[in-house]
């Protein structure tokens, strides 16, 4: 078929859930270790009649002339599409960058390893010493790979101004989320300043606790992930305990992961498998990959109850809606509530009593460690959307070839000394960072919802499975604003979140 030919939008939404399909699985082999080198050039190539600018152009033509619905399915077809043809753009460039993270290895205390074990390393070695010598080995070697992730992000910001006709990368990606990121960012900002005395206390009792005595009176961010996993804490919080105990939670708001069989769990631990947890949905609701890998603590925990709660959103979609709705969505805020209320849920103390025989008092310490985990990512994240709002601002000027006040936005927010040559490493794309911060707004609201409808043990009752299963049907079709509003909330009302995170002992 010739790349130009052009498809209906119903071919065009069935060829394309075949690409997603394909694509994700590639990536998906490529993140757990299975391969060691990307091929994803080679599939779009395969699909490339799949995205061509006379595509583009019969989508929106046909999207003009809709409604309601159906023009906010097309929409979604129309921008996938876009998405794909600058993807197609890219995949060279995307996977010699893939390849080169591959190959990047470090040498530490005379052992040659991987870029991303080195990175998985840092969570598990107990002398602060060590972990700063190995971080910045790992920041150094991860630096290399700057000028080829400039730019990659160079030439596809140039080509999604040109195809979608919107230069300016900040208005366009509110007209995508149907936000303002400016109300956002003030909205976000007031709740960082109304929580800091609470954090200070947090940090300071953490920081203590978990790096000693003799730590930097401001760490660095080779020690994030150590403290993520409260190393402190590990003999607790097993690795062995972390998949029957997630299970078991899970089960008790009425999910049984184990009888879901269209969500394919990968625990394994593997030389090259990505650190970072995740979900990959190649086929909503058919095919849901959770993907961790375990290394003892805490955050075992907290990253399974965070992705469950992407799987069992994904697999839990109605199959009888269209693929789009299924599958495709505005931006990623509103998944996002649903991993951030399940890792909720190993923030009370009754839970951490329940599991692990813990006394109630501590419990309640063991769970405000949870909480001083939140309050950081929270405003980390907070701060890396604001540097990126100014990021963005100046690109057209500045090329991105300065870290700007990455290193000082970050720093300030959070007590940990970020080093500026993350700056690009640290950049999701598509102002991921406003949409993990919408959901923690949506998910403290819906926490509230949930105490209020079915009680403080809301977080081991069945009712609360029963009214996240009615949202998890409805797949991607609403947005993150749309449930604020079935919630009873305003989407920038704050109150329930700042509640959370002054909740300190």
């Amino acid at each position: 078929m010739s790349t130009t030919a052009v498809r209906t939008p119903a071919e065009y939404e069935a060829r394309l859930r075949e690409y997603y399909r394909e694509r994700s699985e590639e990536g998906r082999a490529v993140r757990v270790g299975e391969k060691e080198v990307s091929e994803q050039a080679a599939i779009v190539a395969r699909y490339s009649d799949l995205f061509s600018r006379e595509q583009i152009d019969a989508l929106r033509e046909a999207e003009a002339s809709s409604s309601g619905d159906e023009r906010e399915r097309l929409y979604r077809l129309r921008k996938a599409c876009e998405g794909g043809f600058i993807y197609n753009e890219l995949a060279e460039k995307g996977d010699a960058l893939e390849n080169a993270l591959i190959r990047s290895r470090v040498t530490f205390n005379g052992e040659e390893m991987p870029l991303r074990a080195a990175q998985a390393r840092l969570a598990v070695i107990d002398e602060y010493a060590d972990r700063e010598l190995l971080g910045d080995l790992e920041r150094a070697e991860s630096a290399k790979l700057n000028p080829d992730r400039l730019d990659l992000l160079t030439v596809s910001e140039e080509l999604e101004g040109e195809v979608s006709g919107e230069p300016d990368p900040i208005a366009r990606t509110e007209e995508e989320k149907a936000i303002s990121l400016r109300d956002l960012e003030r909205a976000l900002v007031a709740a960082s300043d109304a929580t800091t005395t609470a954090y200070e206390r947090l940090r300071d009792r953490w920081f203590d606790r978990i790096l000693g005595p003799g730590r930097d009176a401001q760490p660095t961010n080779s020690h994030v992930a150590y403290m993520r996993r409260l190393s402190p804490l590990e003999s607790t919080y097993t690795k062995d305990g972390a998949v029957p105990i997630c299970l078991a939670s899970t089960l008790a708001i009425g999910f049984d992961l184990t009888a879901i069989p269209n969500i394919r769990l990968d625990l394994e631990d593997r030389p090259q498998k990505n650190p970072r947890a995740c979900v990959i949905a190649s086929d909503p609701p058919e095919v849901v990959h959770l993907i961790t890998r375990a290394q003892g603590g805490l955050a075992d925990y907290q990253a399974f109850m965070h992705e469950a709660g992407h799987a069992l959103h994904y697999a839990g979609v109605d199959p009888r809606l269209p693929f789009t709705f299924r599958a495709i969505s505005r931006d990623h805020a509103l998944t996002e509530i649903y991993s951030y209320i399940l890792e909720a849920i190993t923030r009370e103390p009754g839970w951490h009593a329940e599991h692990f025989h813990l006394s109630d008092t501590q419990a309640a310490e063991n769970a405000e460690a949870t909480l001083f985990l939140e309050a950081l990512l929270y405003r980390r994240y907070t701060a890396k959307l604001r540097y990126e709002l100014g990021f963005w601002a100046a690109f057209a000027e500045e090329g991105g070839r300065s870290p700007r006040d990455y290193s000082t936005l970050l720093t300030e927010a959070t007590g940990v000394r970020y080093d500026p040559r993350n700056y690009l490493s640290d950049m999701d794309g598509g102002f991921y960072s406003a949409d993990y911060l919408r959901a923690w707004i949506r998910s403290a609201q819906l926490r509230a919802f949930l105490v209020g409808e079915v009680g403080e043990d809301w977080w081991k009752s069945a009712k609360t499975g029963e009214i996240l299963r009615g949202l998890f049907a409805e797949g991607t079709k609403p947005t993150s604003e749309e449930i604020a509003g079935r919630l009873g909330f305003d989407p920038l009302d704050t109150g329930p979140l700042v509640a959370d995170l002054n909740a300190v002992g």
